[in-house]
């Protein structure tokens, strides 16, 4: 089985690039951006998670079955949120 050798300055640079995402999470929570403020705090989380996954983790070169299994559980996470939110938002909160 042979591995793909990835440069250490990819490695540098996808770092840098999670710490400027950082630095912009904790920017955005000084602006008032009303409701959007949590839109995109958690768009930057989800960018950030994505170069974790496909680089830090070496998904971007697996093989199709690491991408099945990564994806099932995207996929599961999915599901998980949505029987969450149908549960929250379907009770009856009293006030």
């Amino acid at each position: 089985m042979s591995e793909h050798i990835i440069p250490a300055r990819v490695y540098y640079v996808i770092f840098a690039i999670l710490m400027v995402c950082t630095y912009l999470t904790w920017q955005i929570a000084y602006f008032d951006l009303g409701a959007f403020n949590s839109v995109a705090a958690l768009a930057i989380a989800i960018f950030k998670a994505v170069l974790v996954i496909l680089f830090f983790m070496h998904v971007k070169y697996s093989p199709r079955l690491t991408w099945v299994v990564v994806i099932g559980g995207v996929f599961w996470l999915g599901i998980l949120l949505t029987l969450t939110m149908g549960d929250y938002l379907t009770r009856g909160w009293r006030t």
